[in-house]
């Protein structure tokens, strides 16, 4: 019989985050922390030297940064509970 909770946890640790992001971005700063802090690897796409990236974000709905994206699922702005969901 497959675990299919087992195979989840799996690919929840295979997920890719990747964060949009730009300098000076004191939220952008803060989501670093709490995914460093949950020991969570991340890869930051700075819109302001990323070719395409700003109209990426916007494709998503969003105009405010930090744009998170995990797997499926994104959201905007600093979200500690969106974080630890991912943990």
């Amino acid at each position: 019989m497959p675990y299919p909770k087992n195979a989840a946890m799996k690919r929840e640790m295979t997920m890719e985050i990747q964060i949009y992001s730009k300098p000076a971005c004191v939220q952008c700063t803060a989501t670093y922390r709490a995914l460093d802090k949950q020991g969570l690897p991340y890869t930051v796409i700075d819109i302001t030297a990323e070719s395409g990236a700003q109209e990426e974000v916007e494709a998503l709905g969003y105009r405010q940064l930090p744009v998170v994206v995990a797997g499926e699922d994104h959201w905007s702005g600093f979200r500690p509970d969106r974080i630890q969901a991912l943990a």
